[in-house]
């Protein structure tokens, strides 16, 4: 039985490009083949709970603007409320015919008075997912834990000075590892909210990072003590809501990883949004952690380019998309991650069909970037040049430098014996980004 919340609407058609209709896809259209896949086995969409149906539209300077059946305001934060969410959000997957969703603890259940209850709670939600799952072959890319909004959390979770605290963040993870096993989750995602610092005067760096990479290594052992299959993913977030967080981005995480011994364990879920508040590109990202062999899952969003924080917008740059997308499949696509829309609507945004058309549009972009990245791909444009750029490493005597067969002193006598003078060749920039652009 339909709650209403999205009136009649049941399922978002597909009608083509030349479609004026703004509850119509056009340009996705999950069945289509792409390079041999489907385009929904590419893509593999996922829809976030907490942005969708939590987040109330307030901002730094004034409370909430949506207006929610479900929200505590009117029906309290109760079980009826979180199955009335359950509800309206499946809803919504079904009708944008999305295979996966995500959550954290907080999203889906009510807050309790104790761990105990807030596990109660959730094991209740996640008995009704599993209906709800059933019902629609919906499936869950992830699951995790907000260990960052309740107030025990002020000074971070697993790197909190008190043990207490590491302790509750440690069994709130392994209610949550639970239920996205039971769920079939096909990942677990660490996100470190707060695990960062405000000021190195009351901070010890040396200890919190020997405290999050035991709490992060009994995740793993935990993972693999119930059989769960799935990646277990950190997010890089650079920034917000602390001064300086210790994910910072791909690089740091994979330092951090190493040290840790966790390298081969973890992988990382990329948001494009957080790559910028790192300074770096959102390809930058992911084609590190291709080369570092970590790259596991994406949020796919992007933030307001006048604003310096993570606004969390949906995402409508084509081009930046389609070299997103070359990145994932250059480096062999999705496997057990995706693509979720950590995305919010804007605070004006009031309207049920409001939260359709904004993950209609984001799709859409998805899809045609997705489509760019798979011809540039398929007609070598950007490999080819980047091949033939470093061809010179292909011969004999750079594979001896490369392969530790010359010292320092034979690679000088080298040079000097065939009298060595090279002449720089450009690097065809603006080149490169003119054939990205015939693409998009």
């Amino acid at each position: 039985m339909s709650t209403g919340f999205f009136g009649d609407i049941s399922r978002i058609p597909f009608e083509g490009a030349d479609s004026k209709n703004p509850l119509a896809f056009r340009y996705y259209n999950p069945d289509e083949v792409v390079a041999g896949k489907r385009m929904e086995d590419h893509l593999r969409f996922a829809i976030a709970y907490w942005h969708s149906f939590t987040w109330p539209g307030g901002d730094p300077f004034g409370g909430q603007t949506f207006e929610r059946p479900w929200f505590a305001d009117q029906m309290g934060d109760t079980m009826d409320a979180a199955r009335l969410k359950a509800d309206v959000a499946f809803e919504m997957f079904t009708a944008l015919g999305v295979p996966y969703f995500c959550f954290h603890d907080a999203d889906v259940r009510p807050e309790g008075a104790s761990f105990a209850e807030n596990t109660r709670n959730l094991e209740g939600i996640v008995e009704y997912f599993q209906e709800k799952m059933t019902e629609t072959g919906i499936r869950l890319l992830w699951g995790t834990a907000n260990l960052f909004s309740h107030r025990r959390y002020m000074s971070g979770a697993a790197t909190n000075p008190d043990p207490e605290v590491f302790a509750f963040a440690a069994a709130t993870v392994k209610s949550c590892l639970d239920a996205t096993h039971k769920l079939d989750g096909e990942n677990y995602v660490l996100w470190g909210g707060r695990e960062g610092y405000e000021t190195l005067l009351n901070t010890d760096l040396k200890r919190e990072d020997d405290q999050l990479g035991r709490f992060i290594n009994m995740v793993v052992e935990y993972k693999h003590k119930i059989g769960f299959k799935g990646a277990i993913l950190i997010e890089p977030k650079p920034q917000e809501p602390t001064k300086h967080q210790y994910d910072y981005d791909v690089a740091t995480v994979y330092g951090f990883l190493k040290r840790h011994g966790l390298e081969n364990e973890v992988k990382v879920n990329i948001e494009q949004g957080h790559a910028i508040l790192a300074g770096h590109s959102f390809e930058h990202e992911l084609a590190l952690a291709n080369a570092l062999g970590i790259f596991g899952s994406i949020d796919m969003n992007r933030n307001d380019y006048q604003s310096g924080w993570d606004t969390d917008q949906f995402p409508n740059n084509v081009p930046e998309m389609a070299i997103a997308y070359y990145q994932v499949l250059s480096g062999g696509g999705f496997t057990t991650g995706g693509t979720n829309f950590d995305a919010k609507l804007r605070r004006q945004s009031l309207e049920p069909d409001d939260l359709l058309m904004a993950h209609i549009g984001g799709m859409d972009c998805c899809a045609r970037g997705l489509k760019a990245a798979v011809a540039m791909i398929s007609d070598e444009a950007l490999s080819a040049p980047l091949k033939d750029r470093y061809a010179g490493w292909s011969m004999e005597g750079a594979q001896k430098m490369l392969a530790g067969d010359r010292t320092l002193e034979q690679v000088a006598e080298w040079v000097e014996g065939e009298n060595l003078n090279p002449e720089p060749k450009s690097g065809r920039q603006e080149l490169l980004e003119n054939v990205v652009n015939r693409y998009v």
